[in-house]
This record gives structure tokens, sequence and C-alpha cells, in this order.
């Protein structure tokens, strides 16, 4: 076991932050918990996120913010609010070339450090009522598919998470109390798949 202290930094929206769930259970924590369980030294994960940003606003912010200038590992989660607000998928595509580019850059040029995760369904939730869930499923599907795309072509992990988050239709413990974002539960699930990742990649 190394006793290199590693470092995470965890890029997104909402589901990152862990909305309507206490900080230290939201993914990025649960997945340093998890972590430090099995032995790893990690410390707390730095977290860019917030409520409501797309793609386009998690860019802008990156190019204004003093950040460390390496970490060992990246995670990005980005597009809901893309889809939410009816944004360009093509815009959308530009901005996550040049977010995976940075995170990248971020992670010592080491595109195998970089994890990206796919965008939960939010058409599930009790929030989406009275919404067409099928259009929103499809249309997350195809943001999705950008996404897994754009991490391919970077070299970049993909897990897949959005097929976990549509069981929240059928099961209201992976809902947070807002009725639209995940609960604690949901997010043990996304930290448990980051760490397989992390384990695999720490030599």
């Amino acid at each position: 076991m190394t006793s290199h202290h590693y470092t995470y930094l965890a890029l997104g929206d909402s589901y990152t932050i862990g909305e309507s769930v206490p900080l230290y259970e939201n993914f990025p924590y649960l997945a340093i918990q998890l972590l430090r369980k099995a032995g790893f030294h990690f410390h707390a994960p730095e977290i860019i996120a917030k409520t409501g940003w797309t793609s386009f606003e998690l860019a802008e912010h990156l190019l204004h913010t003093q950040l460390n200038a390496q970490y060992d590992f990246v995670s990005l989660l980005i597009g809901v609010n893309n889809q939410y607000r009816g944004a360009a998928i093509e815009d959308f595509t530009t901005d996550l070339d040049f977010l995976l580019k940075k995170a990248i850059h971020l992670a010592g040029e080491k595109s195998s450090q970089v994890i990206m995760l796919s965008i939960p369904d939010w058409g599930v939730t009790p929030f989406a009522k009275g919404k067409d869930a099928a259009q929103i499923a499809n249309e997350i599907n195809a943001f999705n598919l950008v996404c897994q795309l754009a991490a391919k072509k970077h070299g970049v992990h993909f897990i897949s998470i959005t097929e976990g988050t549509r069981k929240a239709a059928a099961d209201n413990s992976l809902l947070a109390k807002d009725g639209l974002h995940y609960s604690a539960k949901e997010h043990a699930n996304w930290a448990r798949e980051l760490v397989a990742v992390i384990k695999k990649e720490i030599k």
C-alpha cells in the first residue's frame, strides 16, 4: 500500500454537489471515504460544481478559477442543464471537448486518471410529473452518446450511471427529499463505481 496522499477534483453541477443531501453524502465524498477504508491516503475532494450549471458555465468558471497545478484524479459529470434548457447538442459537444482537455491537463496529462460519469435521467423523478418522460429519456440518451464518444476520443474512463438512476421511477429511496435529485443511497452507487476505476489506476 502506497503512502502517497492522493488528490481528487470533482467537476460538475448539482449531481456532483449532491444537492439536497449533506456534503459528506455526495458521491465525491463517499468515494474518498471508501478509498480511505481500503487503505489509500486521500485528501478531501475538491469540488468545482454549482447547481444549474451547463457545460458552458462550468467551462467559463474553470477559465477564471485558480486551481492546483495537478490532481491525481479528476471526475466530470455535466450536461443535464444543457438538456433541461434545450441547449444545442453541438454546443455541448464543443464544450465537452474543452472540459475533457482541461480535465486531462489537470490530471497531469494522464487521460487514464480522468473519469466521466453519464448524465442521470431526471425524467423519472416526481419533479418531471406532467412532462414527457420518453422525450427526456431520448434527449438524455443523445447527450450521453456525446459523452461516451468524447470519452473514447480522449481516452478517459466512462461510467454509465443513467440506467441505475432510472430505477428511481419505482424506488423512492434513490431520491432526495426535493423529488428531483438523488439520495445518499444512489450517490453511494456512483461512488462505488468511481472507486472501482480509481483502484485500478493506482499502481
